[in-house]
Order: structure tokens, then C-alpha cells, then sequence
């Protein structure tokens, strides 16, 4: 179980997350979608206790993330390219994603059978450093290693974007399996509506640092969040008018 109890987020006068209470219960597969500045990856950043909270705390299992690290050994996440070390190739990055959660070089390898489909050929064997590869591959690489040791909770910020549409498929039926056969808790921040819908049983937007919506995912739930994000761009576009006609 995540809980987050009054969570925010100050830079000066300018607070970027002000979240009173969420809970996250294990083997959910929860999305979080907002628009760009929303305060998403912030939220994953508390979480991952990679900055520091205004207020509040972010507990999981009840271990408060920000005075213990007994977490770590629960939660996995890629959010960006700064996870990665790109001058190791991607199979020296596993074996050190391994080495670090409990496994050998024969159980990474035996581990990555499963993704030769994902893979596509093109990051195996491939004699590249990471950092040679596009960001597609990348991105492949980042949501494998966040995989290895079979963690109790992966969070994933935009994992998506910068894929192509077979990929994409791919990802989401991967995703799919590993939360139905394996009860892992998923976390995913994305901009793309119809992928997080299809993927999650629940999504909460956050506009502006808040919490506005939290949905049951149904088959309604895309139309939905896009007649909310339409509505937030006419809101805007009327303010606009009005403004200029002061």
C-alpha cells in the first residue's frame, strides 16, 4: 500500500503539489495524468524520496520513504534518461541492475529471455554503449532494468513516449501480464490518454499540483478525460478573450 497524506511542494512562493490524501493498494495499476508543469513526475520525484517534501509524508507499507530506506527493496522506476549509465552497454547496465537487487548473471540472462519480442533484436548483442542507442531503445532498456528482480512496485514516467506503435502494443500487453500474473503495483505518468486507459483500472488527474479528478477506469473514461482536458483549453481560450477585452 502507498499512502500520501498531505503532500506539497514548495519552490519559493510557488507551490507546484499540494495533495491532501491518496492511497495506492497493492497489485493496482494506477495512472496519473496531467499536463505538461501538472506536477506528475514532482510527485514521483517525493515518492521516489529523490526531493524533498514542503509538507506531508509519502509512506509505503508503512514506511515513511523520506526517514528509511527498507522501501527500496519493494519499489523499481524509470523516469527518465538519467537513470541509465550510458557508457555501459545495455547487457553490463542489467547485470548491474542485477547485481544490485540479488541476481547473478545467469538469472539476468535467463530473466531477459522473455523480452526478445520487446527487444526486437536491437539491443542484445548490439556492440553498443547505451548512450549510442536511439531513444526508443533506450527507453527499452530503462523499463527492462526497472523489471529486473521482480519488484513489488515499478513506477514508469512517460513510458510511451518515444516508442513506435508496434512497440507500444508490446508494452502494454507486457505490462498488462506482469500486473495479472505477478500483483505488481504499477505506476504510470503519461500524456497519452489512450494508452494510460487502456493499461490502468484507476486514473487520477492532477491539474495545477492538485488532485481533480481519481476515476475508475470503464469504458467511458477516455471520452471523459478528454472532454475534461477540451474544457480546460476553452476555459483558457475564454480567460484569453475576456483579458483582452479589459
Amino acid at each position: 500500500m502507498i499512502s500520501i497524506q498531505n503532500i506539497s511542494k514548495s519552490y519559493g512562493a510557488k507551490q507546484v503539489l499540494n495533495i491532501e490524501n491518496l492511497e495506492i493498494p497493492k497489485g493496482e495499476t494506477f495512472g496519473l495524468v496531467g499536463n505538461n508543469g501538472a506536477g506528475k513526475t514532482t510527485l514521483f520525484s517525493v515518492l521516489l524520496d529523490l526531493i524533498e517534501a514542503s509538507t506531508g509524508f509519502i509512506s509505503i507499507d508503512g514506511i515513511k520513504v523520506n526517514e528509511s530506506e527498507a522501501w527500496k527493496t519493494k519499489v523499481s522506476a524509470f523516469i527518465d534518461d538519467t537513470f541509465l549509465i550510458g557508457y555501459l552497454t545495455p547487457e553490463e547496465y542489467f547485470y548491474f541492475i542485477g547485481e544490485l537487487r540479488g541476481q547473478n548473471k545467469n538469472a539476468v540472462d535467463e530473466f531477459l529471455k522473455q523480452f526478445s519480442d520487446f527487444f526486437n533484436g536491437e539491443i542484445l548483442n548490439a556492440k553498443k554503449y547505451i548512450r549510442d542507442l536511439s531513444k526508443g531503445n533506450m527507453k527499452k532498456v530503462g523499463i527492462v532494468g526497472a523489471l529486473i528482480g521482480t519488484p513489488e512496485i515499478i513506477v514508469l514516467d512517460e513510458p510511451f513516449a518515444n516508442l513506435d506503435p508496434s512497440t507500444q502494443i508490446k508494452l502494454k500487453n507486457l505490462i498488462r501480464d506482469w500486473s495479472k500474473n505477478l500483483d505488481s503495483t504499477f505506476l504510470i505518468s503519461s500524456h497519452d490518454l489512450a494508452h494510460t486507459t487502456e493499461v490502468c483500472e484507476r486514473i487520477v488527474v492532477i491539474n495545477k499540483g492538485e488532485l481533480v479528478r481519481d476515476i475508475q477506469t470503464s469504458p467511458e473514461t477516455l471520452r471523459d478525460l478528454e472532454q475534461y482536458f477540451a474544457d480546460q483549453v476553452s476555459l483558457i481560450e475564454n480567460l484569453v478573450l475576456s483579458n483582452t477585452f479589459i
